[in-house]
């Protein structure tokens, strides 16, 4: 195995390049599926270096090829093997049943697969590979279930069966796997959305295809580099002074609501913006600054939230907190009345899916909830297809947007990034307003919205995980934020 890449592609694309390379390269197919099915078989010795009984569940296609190409390695190797076939053998054709003859020359058949799981240490999944489209029903979701309900652990090939390879969504149900690898080009499903409960550690091989086979067919996105932070963070000139790292007014924070600023407040701080602003009910004004006083804050009424001044050059976090009451309305229209740079979260997001417009340099940060809301859809559609409701926000509203959630998505008309680091410990309150504050915080020192977006996802995340090493259960918005000044010094 290889190198995790960072392109990611649509499954059409992967099938793309495997014709190219058979087709132009010169490459056999069944060249292809040998070296496939023998990459597999190493990524399971090394993860299960001692031989048992290994049940293989082969499928139809050459997922299935590359389930009779590992069946047969094991069975070499002195491995006791298990194999069932979805189809009969005889119905195969081309590579997969030049695989199949292989494998079953050493073994027969099982008739039932269930029977099997008992005593299996190790299952293999090759059912389906990536070109599943429908829901997975009838004995085969009942085998899936079952493979699931199993004390074994699986390796998936290519794509966990019964996982949508190009939107990572549960089509019904899904093996979960504890590794899957995959071949030629990773599917952007595989990053997204349901699919990290699912894929476990997924494994790469490009099976010897060379670069010419991937020219002219540019990646749909790309994994967010796990060097980013320490690429672009480089260290400050020694001469540096406040007013050369920007300005942040973080507004929002209706009655009830004063921590959500005061979060976002110290994410900007801590991020290293030069100085950082609350606008805020007057009632907050104490508590923020006895909690943290190096904030300025400003406690203001609706008619002077309407008036309020706003500097050009700031950067302003608007939506945290804010609410939906006229207060809320009134800080919602100043803040789309600044002109220069604007991160938009919360009710911010709310109030303007009932005022739709658009704008080429905010930065939007909606959960899956909001981002119904904005596109007038339901939650289960968003989540259906994040790629494509990420997609949908974009054209809608401009800018850059951030869909929160398991492989948060960011883009804009030309890019589309997916960030993999953070955990379930971050499903609790005042997470977001801490990830809008960390954006505008380096949006303020000069990073474009994109790259923004990006960083400041990835110090979030990376913030988040140092701060779960205690546990995911009980994390706080507030662990997150002791955690921001050590990620954005890599």
């Amino acid at each position: 195995m290889q190198a995790l890449p960072h392109a990611l592609y649509t499954p059409a694309q992967v099938r793309e390049l495997d014709r190219r390379a058979i087709e132009h390269e010169g490459i056999p197919g069944r060249v292809l599926m040998a070296r496939a099915g023998r990459s597999a078989w190493q990524a399971l010795q090394r993860r299960w270096p001692q031989p048992g009984r290994l049940l293989v569940l082969c499928g139809g296609g050459n997922n299935g090829g590359d389930g009779f190409v590992i069946a047969r390695r094991a069975a070499e190797a002195g491995w006791s093997v298990d194999l069932w076939t979805m189809t009969d053998p005889s119905r195969l054709e081309g590579d997969a049943r030049r695989a199949a003859d292989a494998a079953l020359a050493m073994m027969a058949p099982i008739d039932d697969p269930q029977q099997a799981l008992n005593g299996a240490d190790v299952v293999v999944d090759a059912l389906l590979g990536t070109g599943l489209d429908r829901p997975v029903t009838g004995h085969l979701a009942t085998l899936i279930d079952a493979v699931n309900a199993a004390h074994a652990p699986v390796m998936s090939i290519d794509v966990p069966s019964g996982l949508h390879a190009a939107t990572g969504r549960v089509m019904g149900t899904a093996v979960r796997a504890a590794i899957t690898p995959t071949f030629i080009g990773l599917k952007q499903g595989l990053f997204t959305g349901d699919a990290a409960d699912y894929v476990g550690a997924i494994l790469f091989d490009g099976l010897g295809v060379p670069d010419t086979v991937y020219a002219g067919i540019a990646p749909v996105a790309w994994r967010l580099p796990e060097s980013a932070l320490a690429s672009a963070l480089v260290q400050r000139a020694r001469t540096a002074h406040k007013g050369a790292f920007g300005h942040v007014r973080v507004l929002g924070g209706d009655h009830g609501m004063g921590g959500a600023v005061r979060m976002a407040g110290e994410a900007a701080a801590r991020s290293g913006a030069g100085r950082v602003s609350v606008m805020t009910r007057p009632a907050h004004v104490a508590a923020v600054l006895a909690a943290r006083p190096e904030l300025m804050v400003a406690g203001l009424t609706a008619e002077e939230l309407r008036e309020a001044d706003i500097a050009a050059g700031d950067t302003v976090a608007l939506g945290p907190g804010l609410g939906q009451a006229e207060w809320g309305r009134c800080g919602f229209e100043r803040g789309l009345q600044h002109g220069g740079a604007l991160v938009v979260d919360a009710d911010a997001l709310n109030l303007l899916a009932t005022q739709p417009q658009r704008r080429d340099d905010w930065i939007l940060t909606p959960h899956p909830g909001e981002a119904a809301r904005l596109l007038d859809t339901d939650i289960q559609t968003v989540l259906d297809d994040r790629w494509a409701s990420v997609d949908a926000l974009v054209a809608r509203y401009g800018g850059v947007v951030v869909l929160k959630g398991a492989g948060t998505l960011i883009a804009d008309r030309h890019h589309r990034r997916v960030a993999n680091e953070g955990n379930p410990g971050m499903a609790s309150g005042g997470m977001g307003d801490v990830l809008t504050g960390v954006i505008a915080g380096l949006r303020a020192q000069g990073w474009s919205p994109f790259e923004a977006a990006c960083l400041g996802v990835q110090a979030h995340a990376r913030a988040a995980d140092r701060a779960a090493a205690g546990g995911e259960r009980g994390l706080l918005a507030g662990d997150v934020l002791a955690h921001l000044r050590a990620v954005i010094n890599p």
